[in-house]
C-alpha cells in the first residue's frame, strides 16, 4: 500500500491542520518530501473546508465567507526539482472520502461571488448529490444519473517571489479598473482569513498579506477546473521554487465544461493517488509557459448529445465581436430554456448543466462579427427522452421538487 502523506478529518477545521494552507506563497513550507519516482496519497478536504452541510438549506451557500478559499493539502516537495525543470504527476487514482459519499453544487449570491449566469440566477441555491459507486443523482434535481468523472479542481506548484509579484501587480491593476463592480473582476490578497500551512509568527503575517488568493488558473495550473484531468491522466508543471512545492484540492465528482454556477460541479472532500517525476530543464526544453496534460483513458461512454449553438450576440440583442464568452453563455441559456420545457425549473437545468458531463466547445472564432460556442449536453443521463419530437416536449418533471434557496439577507 502508498504511504498516506496528507490525511485530513473532516470533524477537525481545517485551519488545525497543518499540512493544508490556502493562499499561494513561496515561503508556505513543505510538509513532506518524495523522491522522483515515489507514488503516494493525499487526502483533501472539500474546497471550502466543510463549511457546506448535507442539508436541504442553502443558507451556508449565502453565508459563506469566500475568502476562506481554497483549502489545499500540501505543499509536498520533490527532490531534486528546480527551477525551470517540469514535475511530471501521474493521477494514478482519485476518489471520495468513504465516510463522506455524497457533495454539493451551488450557485453564489450575486452579493457574494456570482457566476457565470449570476444577472439570470442572483440568489444563493443548492443541490446536494449522493454517489453510489461510479453514479451520482440528486434528491433536489430529479430525473437525471450518471457516471462521475472524479477529478481536482486546482492542482499546482508554488510560485516564485517574481511570479507572485507579477500576479498580484497584474489582478491589482485590473480590479482598479472598475473597483466597486459586482461581483469583483479580482481577488486581491486578503491576510486575515489566511491559512499558511507550518509558517509562523511574523513570517506568517508577512506571506499572508502577499499570498495569492487560489481563485483563479495561473500558469503554475492551480484552479483550472479541467473535468478530463482525472484518474490516468498525466501532467507536467512548470516548476518555480527548489522541490517544486505541489498542493492540490477542491476535488469534483462530476463537472460540465466551463464549472458554469461557480460552486458548479459536484464537491466532495476524497483523496488522490499520485506518482511523481522530474523532467531536467523540461521548461525551455519544450516551450511550456502553462502546465500540459495528457487526459484520463477513462471517462463516461456517453455516445449521444443534444448540441446547444450560441453566438456573440447577448440577451439584449447587443452585437459583440468574435465574444466566445458571450456566445457559450448564450448556449447554456439556450440549453436552460430548453429543458424548462421538460418540467424542470431554471436552476435545476443550471444545476444539470454544471454538474453532468456536460462538453463546451469553441466551433468558430473567424466568421466575423459572430463567434460560435456550443453546449452538448448527453441525452442517456436522462429517464426520458430529451430529443425534439412531432409530438412537442413531455413534462416529466412535475414541479414538487425544488432546489433549496436562500435569499439574500
Amino acid at each position: 500500500m502508498p504511504e498516506t502523506l496528507i490525511k485530513v478529518d473532516l470533524t477537525q477545521s481545517a485551519y488545525d491542520n497543518d499540512m493544508i494552507h490556502n493562499r499561494w506563497h513561496p515561503d508556505v513550507p513543505m510538509v513532506a518530501w518524495v523522491n522522483p519516482g515515489d507514488d503516494f496519497i493525499v487526502e483533501t478536504y472539500d474546497w471550502t473546508g466543510g463549511f457546506i452541510k448535507n442539508n436541504d438549506s442553502a443558507d451556508d451557500v449565502r453565508d459563506i465567507d469566500l475568502s476562506i478559499v481554497h483549502f489545499l493539502s500540501g505543499p509536498i516537495g520533490v527532490k531534486g526539482a528546480e527551477p525551470g525543470d517540469l514535475l511530471v504527476v501521474d493521477l494514478l487514482d482519485v476518489g471520495p472520502m468513504k465516510e463522506s459519499l455524497w457533495g454539493f453544487n451551488g450557485f453564489f449570491s450575486k452579493q457574494n461571488g456570482g457566476g457565470f449566469l449570476t444577472d439570470h440566477f442572483p440568489l444563493a441555491q443548492k443541490s446536494i448529490w449522493d454517489f453510489k459507486g461510479m453514479y451520482t443523482s440528486s434528491r433536489h434535481v430529479p430525473g437525471v444519473n450518471f457516471a462521475g468523472l472524479i477529478h481536482p479542481g486546482l492542482i499546482g506548484c508554488l510560485p516564485d517571489p517574481k511570479l507572485l509579484a507579477t500576479w498580484n501587480e497584474r489582478e491589482t491593476a485590473l480590479i482598479a479598473t472598475n473597483p466597486t463592480r459586482v461581483p469583483g473582476l479580482a481577488n486581491p490578497p486578503f491576510g486575515p482569513t489566511a491559512h499558511m500551512g507550518r509558517l509562523k509568527g511574523d513570517a506568517k503575517a508577512k506571506a499572508a498579506a502577499e499570498g495569492a488568493r487560489t481563485v483563479p488558473p495561473r500558469e503554475h495550473g492551480g484552479n483550472c477546473d479541467i473535468k478530463d484531468l482525472s484518474r490516468g491522466s498525466k501532467v507536467y508543471f512548470p516548476v518555480y521554487v527548489p522541490g517544486g512545492g505541489l498542493s492540490m484540492g477542491d476535488l469534483h465528482f462530476s463537472q460540465g465544461d466551463g464549472e458554469i454556477t461557480f460552486c458548479g460541479a459536484i464537491e466532495m472532500a476524497g483523496w488522490l493517488h499520485i506518482k511523481v517525476d522530474v523532467i531536467k530543464d523540461g521548461v525551455s526544453k519544450y516551450g511550456i509557459k502553462n502546465p500540459v496534460f495528457k487526459p484520463s483513458p477513462v471517462t463516461p461512454n456517453y455516445k449521444d448529445y443534444l448540441i446547444f449553438e450560441g453566438i456573440s450576440v447577448d440577451e439584449a440583442g447587443k452585437q459583440h465581436y468574435l465574444d466566445v464568452h458571450i456566445a457559450y453563455r448564450q448556449a447554456c441559456l439556450n440549453a436552460i430554456e430548453y429543458l424548462k420545457k421538460f418540467g424542470y425549473s431554471g436552476a435545476q437545468a443550471y444545476s444539470i448543466l454544471g454538474t453532468a458531463p456536460c462538453q463546451g466547445h469553441i466551433s468558430g472564432v473567424v466568421d466575423v462579427p459572430n463567434a460560435c460556442a456550443t453546449l452538448w449536453l448527453p441525452t442517456e443521463i436522462f429517464d426520458f427522452d430529451v430529443m425534439p419530437s412531432a409530438a412537442g416536449p413531455i413534462k416529466h418533471i412535475k414541479g414538487d421538487i425544488q432546489m433549496p434557496l436562500s435569499p439574500d439577507k
